[in-house]
């Protein structure tokens, strides 16, 4: 399988606490890579580092095999194409003074997806994420958290990255609607072979979508693999914790 995103040795320290320490992953195209921990672990630090918004001390991170940070400013507006960000709360991500139809536009500008390609992409990209075309027109005050996340998701694949880092992007949702979510996520990933750097605080969404997980404690990895298997036997009281105190996903 393809590594589309790799990191190693990964350091962060911020002053005397040290946010991340000797992290490694391997992320492959069209699986899901669950990063889960509690509050303070390193989850959210090493998204940021992933999407190169925050430099780690030591380590590196490749996306398809180039090191990210090593990249000159044209390589890197390329780069920002293939990784893409879904929020935990889309309602701040979206502009309030656009449509849902402009706020996809303006990313498609961005993205300099030739104009012609507009209206028809935004058809697309509704689709891909089972809304109504009818939603082009709406306002993101108009939206529920689950719709509103819908769009910010349609944002995020409308250049058709290679990977979707998504920070705790169902934690905002009722349980019935997050699993509505997972299953969109799951979909597109299906249809376009998009792999997904799931970060959540909550086991049981991660057991739900992810493939593989990375399980974070205190800027350290206690443990890793495929998900199944870690869950199914863990070797670390840290997990073992976060299976004991897991929710539960409804179903969609």
């Amino acid at each position: 399988m393809t590594v589309v995103l790799a990191a190693s040795g990964v350091r962060k320290s911020f002053g005397d606490f040290t946010a991340l320490d000797d992290c490694s992953f391997q992320l492959h195209a069209g699986r899901t890579l669950g990063v889960v921990g509690e509050s303070g672990s390193g989850k959210s630090t090493l998204g940021r580092i992933v999407m190169r918004l925050l430099t780690p001390d030591a380590g590196t991170v490749q996306l398809a095999g180039d090191d990210l940070y090593a990249m000159g400013a044209s390589r890197l507006r390329t780069a920002r194409r293939r990784i893409q960000l879904v929020p935990q709360d889309p309602r701040h991500a979206l502009n309030p003074a656009m449509s849902v139809g402009d706020n996809l536009r303006f990313q498609f500008a961005a993205q300099r997806l030739p104009r012609s390609t507009w209206n028809v992409r935004t058809d697309e990209l509704l689709d891909q994420v089972a809304l109504s075309r009818d939603y082009v027109h709406a306002w993101p005050y108009e939206l529920s958290g689950g719709q509103a996340q819908r769009v910010a998701i349609a944002r995020a694949i409308a250049g058709r990255p290679d990977v979707l880092v998504c920070d705790e992007a169902v934690s905002a949702l009722d349980k019935s609607v997050q699993a509505q979510v997972l299953n969109t996520f799951a979909d597109l990933q299906r249809e376009t072979g998009v792999a997904l750097f799931f970060i959540s605080h909550d086991l049981a969404v991660i057991d739900h979508i992810s493939d593989d997980v990375l399980v974070l404690n205190r800027g350290h990895t206690v443990e890793s693999g495929p998900t199944r298997t870690v869950l199914a036997d863990p070797q670390d009281a840290y997990t073992r914790e976060l299976l004991a105190a897991r929710s539960v996903v409804a179903a969609a």
